[in-house]
């Protein structure tokens, strides 16, 4: 077996604050989409807590611990086929930079990071393989 050193990123002090993480849990966060019936599933068959649920327009977004980590659920009952299934939403001390660094290394832009209405500044691209990552500064 051969070990490969970690790379790069934030010292461990530096990843130890959460100040820019909403509800101060989970920086990465699996963010799935659903029904109802979803929500339910995540409660009773992984025993979530719901710590917030927030109306869309079409449904709900729902922010759910899980352990150590927090699912986030936008739930709808209206879906179109070309919805994505998933996607992960991450917490960084400066999404401006992250946005910025995401760009340099070949990511295409889903939205420019914004100012949003529940106390986050956030933005979205696609990795170069394709994945879907949402980037965000909790700012409560």
């Amino acid at each position: 077996m051969i070990i490969l050193p970690a790379v790069g990123g934030a010292d461990r002090e530096g990843c130890m604050s959460q100040s820019h993480v909403r509800h101060g849990v989970g920086a990465v966060r699996p963010y799935i989409y659903g029904d109802l019936a979803t929500a339910r599933f995540l409660v009773d068959a992984l025993g979530a807590v719901e710590l917030e649920r927030l109306s869309s327009g079409r449904g709900f977004h729902i922010e759910a611990q899980v352990g150590d980590g927090v699912v986030v659920l936008e739930s709808s009952d209206v879906w179109t086929p070309e919805q994505p299934r998933s996607s992960i939403y991450v917490y960084v001390p400066d999404v401006d930079t992250a946005y910025a660094k995401a760009l340099a290394l070949g990511a295409t832009s889903l939205q420019a990071p914004v100012d949003k209405p529940y106390r986050e500044r956030a933005c979205g691209v696609n990795d170069p393989f394709g994945n879907t990552w949402y980037l965000s500064t909790y700012r409560g």
